[in-house]
């Protein structure tokens, strides 16, 4: 069972990662679940996504 403040701080990274990789909040919680949380790879997937979007 995920707590309060877990989920709040995997929003505020999700938030971070959409801000930093124009993709949308929803898209940046699917990366990060698929590749981890503070992964740089996500970062990387996000704006490889962004691009061929």
């Amino acid at each position: 069972m995920m707590t309060k403040k877990k989920t709040e701080g995997e929003d505020k990274k999700a938030q971070h990662l959409a801000e930093t990789t124009d993709v949308s909040p929803k898209q940046a919680k699917d990366l990060m679940r698929e590749h981890g949380k503070d992964s740089p790879k996500v970062e990387k997937e996000a704006k490889n996504f962004k691009a061929e979007g």
